[in-house]
């Protein structure tokens, strides 16, 4: 008997867009129910949405679910919205949404819970995950390690199984490098992008730092900024104004569109990622799907995602020295050759086929456990 599965989702969209241009800026949403149900399952999508619809695309069935004018969607309207699926499995993505999940829980599939970047010391959520997720059958975290806190602050019951699976991956593929540096206009010898946040737990501010010790053996190094919000952006000018030399080498991007920062993959030679804490790491997702070598926080997800690659270094985050060091011991190894290495990694461990399957196989272990 085929499994059906509903991948549940309760963050609205601040922007209103209607269900397909929806699907079609959030990319990872549609991807990753496409790549479930072709393993082998009946995928349906429940997303809070602004505006009510049902239909089929690519083989997986989308339910849209309207919520009041202004408001969150309501916990009972989405219980009632599963309920109507009959799914084999509930899948909630997001462990900020306990009242959510306690209603889900009492319906009879087992609920899975899947961790996106949550924060276990939200005073505020930290009780009402304890109550709201006690009856959750299963988590699903990047890497096992994450769960840690979740499970210490008794925000996830500590019979239920942990598993490791990326929240997503990427279409994008290697390509030209020559062509993407044409492109794009990057330069550098070598070429060093950084994608983020200018906030805090990005932590741009290391990266610069780490990036000028790095430049003073690398005197052909420049680096490449693509960022969204600029909390930390009068800092960080003024970090730059204060080393004109410095930024002179500093390429600040800002926003760019999605299927630039493919070009840019294609055109850098190194991903630096200095982030405190991730989810996953989607910049790392994707640039290892362009083959990119990466030099990247010692953090637990993204040790999950880089794995054992030789082209890759890790550093402590907010240590700027350790990722100068990395920086330099990595500069003269990768070419086309650690770039198809890193394509390898990819495809094996990352791409949308083997995140799908994965999935299919955490939803058989835990049907197989609930019937046990």
């Amino acid at each position: 008997m085929t499994l059906r599965i509903a991948q549940v989702n309760c963050v609205l969209d601040p922007q209103r867009r209607e269900p397909e241009a929806l699907l079609a800026a959030w990319q990872t949403l549609p991807a990753i129910a496409e790549a479930t149900a072709s393993a082998g399952v009946d995928v349906v999508v429940v997303q809070a949405s602004h505006t009510e619809a049902r239909f089929t695309r690519r083989g997986v069935r989308y339910h849209f679910i309207p919520v009041a004018a202004g408001r969150a969607l309501a916990p009972w309207r989405l219980r009632r919205a599963v309920q109507e699926v009959t799914p084999d499995i509930v899948h909630l993505n997001g462990l900020d949404f306990p009242l959510h999940a306690r209603l889900l829980s009492t319906l009879v599939p087992p609920l899975l819970v899947q961790d996106h970047a949550s924060n276990a010391a939200r005073p505020r959520l930290a009780r009402l995950r304890q109550w709201g997720h006690a009856r959750a059958a299963a988590a699903l975290f990047t890497a096992e390690a994450q769960a840690e806190p979740f499970i210490a602050a008794r925000q996830l019951p500590a019979q239920a199984p942990i598993f490791a699976v990326p929240e997503s991956s990427s279409d994008f593929e290697p390509g030209d490098r020559a062509e993407a540096r044409a492109r794009t206009g990057v330069h550098g010898d070598p070429a060093i992008l950084w994608i983020g946040r200018l906030d805090a737990n990005k932590d741009p501010l290391t990266a610069i730092e780490a990036f000028r010790l790095a430049s003073e053996r690398l005197p052909g190094a420049e680096l490449w900024c693509v960022h969204g919000s600029d909390a930390l952006l009068p800092a960080l000018e003024r970090r730059l104004a204060s080393d004109p030399a410095l930024a002179s080498h500093v390429h600040l991007l800002g926003r760019v569109p999605h299927m630039q920062v493919e070009q840019l993959c294609r055109a850098c030679d190194l991903l630096l990622a200095t982030s405190h804490r991730e989810g996953s790491g989607y910049a790392l997702i994707e640039a290892l799907a362009c083959g990119l070598p990466s030099v990247v926080s010692d953090i637990a997800p993204f040790r999950a995602l880089v794995g054992d690659l030789a082209d890759s270094r890790f550093a402590a985050p907010g240590d700027a020295s350790a990722f100068a060091e990395a920086l330099v011991s990595l500069a003269p190894r990768p070419g086309e050759q650690g770039r198809a290495a890193v394509r390898r990694h990819f495809d094996t461990h990352l791409a949308l086929p083997v995140v799908g399957r994965r999935l299919v196989d955490i939803y058989e272990a835990v049907v197989a456990r609930r019937a046990q």
